[in-house]
Parts: structure tokens; C-alpha cells; sequence
């Protein structure tokens, strides 16, 4: 009964630290599709001015893989519904990178030029506004508030209107669907009034993301004051620290489970130490000190813990497994992009939780081991 507690109690462990893995995993890898590993943005303000020489400097970077210039404003959008969104405007190299082109469901990522700009929207946005961007005959009507529109006193005089062709739409995540559409760079400066230096940000691909911090640290100092620089963990932080948070919770919870499974053990030693009385007496008499029978029973709790953690973690490796290869636990409904829960395996969870067990296995042991180390020799 020792054993079967700590088998079922590691293999719900590795497991569901198993699905967290993959699910965050899963978001991590929705989220790149959209963010870049670093963004240059500004400090204060909607807008930054960069120079010929900054851009020179982000050309002759080593690490850089890539990198556009987007201007981005809160707009709305018209077409058999007025739709409040985020407009996006962004150059070329877009599409370099970042994964969003290769998430379109209709029509094609087609941003058009200045005179004839195209659009290209969540697919939260699409239905919201009534329209099919792959056979929409109709353009959309666009309202946007000029750079400069304090300074006029004719509140029309403010607002920017044009006339854009829906072109594609794409799938990512519910937070981008419902949110975003993507415009040119150049109608969107043309929009809002701004210069050809005028931007509200710079969003760069690396070579090798596992230099990401060493080069945002550069950046930094690279452009001084003004710009904020953001890896994709500082642009996403609140939800990565959401997500480690119900990791390491649920693992409280779970351990706690385990805590109370190993009464089990504590009730099974006890039993072994009242049964084993007479053997205890012997050994004393024959000269064993009180330390080698305590540890005669600690050690007889660490082999019920290692019986029972590997057992767990060949289930949990094998549940996995099944779960990958025959989908055992589906995600009921129609608007995820898988249909089964996801599982990942990491090593520093087998570390963690063997030495999870073995910790409870030596708290759950000491005090049967104590009481048949203090058994007195009364031998008759």
C-alpha cells in the first residue's frame, strides 16, 4: 500500500508538470509567432526617431537576423460594422521575421503599397466586421487620429480617414484574432502625419535567441535613454509569470497529496517496528547501537520511496507517451489549434520530483526508525 501511494503520487507529479510543460510550450510557441525576440520602443511617448546611424548600427549587428520598423495606433475600421482595433503598420522585412504570414486561413498576406494599401486581420476582426477577406469586392473605411490632432480646434480636422482593401486574414491566438490588423509602413505614416524617421517601435529577429538578453543589454546602452528595450519575455511578463505560478502551485498541491500518502508509510513502519521487537532486542544484545537500527529502518523507507518513484515515473513516461502518440485526453471544442492536451517531459522534473519523494520518504521514516531505535533489550 506504501509503494502503490508513492507510485500513483510521482506519476500524477511527473505528469501534470508534464502538461504545464507542453502547455506552455504551446503558448510560448503562439506567442513567438507574433512577438520578436527583442522590440525597441519608446520610453515615453507613442513615437520614436531614428537616425540614419542607429539604423546603420542595427544593419552591421552581428546577432541580428532581422529586423522592421512598425508604427502601430489604435484605429477603427468600418465595413457592415465599426470595429475597434489595433492597426499595425510595418515594412518588408516583416515577413522575415515573424510567423504571421504563415498563419493566414484566407487570402494572402498582401499589405499592398501607399496608394492602394492592403490589410491583412485577426480573424476575430473578420467576423466582427462582417467582411471575407478573400472575396471582399468593397474596401474598408479606416479612421485614425493624426500625430498633431491637439493642436487643431475642429475635432474632424484630427481624425484621418482612408479606404483599404482587405486582402487575408490569420489564426495565432484569441488576443491577437480580436485585436490586431496589418498595414503598410507607409500608409500608416501617411495617416497619422508622421516623418520618414517616425516610428513607435523596431522589432528584431536574432540568430540565436539564447543571446537575447546579452544583446538587449547592448541595445541598451547602444541607444540610450529614450528607448525601451524588451525581450519577449518583458513584452509577454505578466503572462510567463502567470503560467510559472500555477506550475510550481500545483506542485505545492500535489506534494502536499503525497505528504498525506505517506501516512501510509509511516503506518506500514510502525507496524514493521511492533512486529520486529524481539529482533531489535537481539541485535542490541549483540552489540548494535541505537544509530544502526534507526538506520536499519530509514533505509527500509528509502527502498518503499525508490520502489515506488521509479515505478511512478516509468508509468508517467509511458502515460506521456501514449498521450503524444494516441491523443488519450482530447481538448473538447472547435477553436484550438491541437486536439489533445499537450505533454512535455523535462529532466529537471524527474530531479525534482525523486527528490521531493525522498524527502518526504526520510520525514515519513524518521519517527519509526527513532521509536525502534530506542526499543529497550528485554530479553527473557
Amino acid at each position: 500500500m506504501s509503494v502503490t501511494a508513492i507510485v500513483i503520487g510521482t506519476a500524477s507529479l511527473i505528469i501534470v508538470l508534464s502538461v504545464f510543460n507542453g502547455l506552455e510550450d504551446l503558448v510560448k510557441s503562439l506567442y513567438s509567432a507574433f512577438y520578436t525576440d527583442i522590440k525597441i520602443s519608446p520610453s515615453n511617448g507613442k513615437f520614436i526617431t531614428l537616425s540614419a546611424n542607429q539604423l546603420q548600427q542595427l544593419n552591421g549587428a552581428a546577432p541580428i537576423r532581422g529586423y522592421s520598423l512598425v508604427i502601430e495606433d489604435k484605429a477603427l475600421l468600418q465595413y457592415q460594422a465599426l470595429q475597434p482595433v489595433i492597426l499595425k503598420g510595418v515594412d518588408t522585412n516583416y515577413t522575415h521575421i515573424t510567423g504571421v504570414s504563415k498563419n493566414i486561413i484566407k487570402g494572402k498576406f498582401d499589405l499592398g503599397s501607399v496608394e492602394q494599401p492592403g490589410i491583412v486581420m485577426g480573424a476575430g476582426i473578420e467576423n466582427a466586421l462582417g467582411i471575407e477577406s478573400d472575396r471582399s469586392v468593397l474596401p474598408l473605411t479606416v479612421y485614425l487620429f493624426k500625430k498633431a490632432s491637439a493642436a487643431s480646434t475642429d475635432p474632424m480636422e484630427s481624425v484621418s480617414t482612408g479606404n483599404i482593401a482587405a486582402t487575408g486574414a490569420f489564426i495565432i491566438q484569441q488576443d491577437f484574432d480580436n485585436k490586431y490588423a496589418i498595414t503598410n509602413l507607409g500608409f500608416m505614416q501617411q495617416m497619422l502625419g508622421l516623418s520618414p524617421n517616425e516610428y513607435t517601435g523596431v522589432e528584431i529577429s536574432l540568430k540565436d535567441p539564447q543571446q537575447t538578453d546579452m544583446f538587449a543589454a547592448s541595445l541598451k546602452k547602444m541607444f540610450g535613454q529614450g528607448y525601451l528595450v524588451q525581450t519577449r519575455y518583458e513584452q509577454n511578463q505578466n503572462l510567463y509569470s502567470v503560467m510559472r505560478v500555477e506550475k510550481w502551485v500545483i506542485y505545492c498541491v500535489l506534494t502536499l497529496i503525497l505528504i498525506v500518502a505517506a501516512f501510509n508509510m509511516v503506518g506500514a513502519l510502525t507496524m514493521l517496528v511492533l512486529e520486529k521487537q524481539k529482533d531489535i532486542q537481539i541485535l542490541k544484545a549483540l552489540g548494535a547501537n541505537n544509530n544502526y537500527i534507526q538506520k536499519i529502518f530509514l533505509n527500509e523507507g528509502m527502498l518503499l520511496a525508490l520502489l515506488g518513484g521509479a515505478t511512478g515515473i516509468i508509468f508517467a513516461v509511458v502515460i506521456c507517451w501514449m498521450q503524444v502518440r494516441y491523443k488519450l485526453v482530447p481538448l473538447q471544442g472547435e477553436s484550438f489549434l491541437i486536439d489533445y492536451y499537450p505533454v512535455k517531459l523535462v529532466p529537471t522534473d524527474f530531479l525534482l520530483v525523486l527528490t521531493t519523494i525522498f524527502i518526504v520518504a526520510i520525514l515519513a521514516s524518521w519517527v519509526p526508525s527513532r521509536k525502534a531505535a530506542l526499543e529497550p533489550i528485554e530479553l527473557r
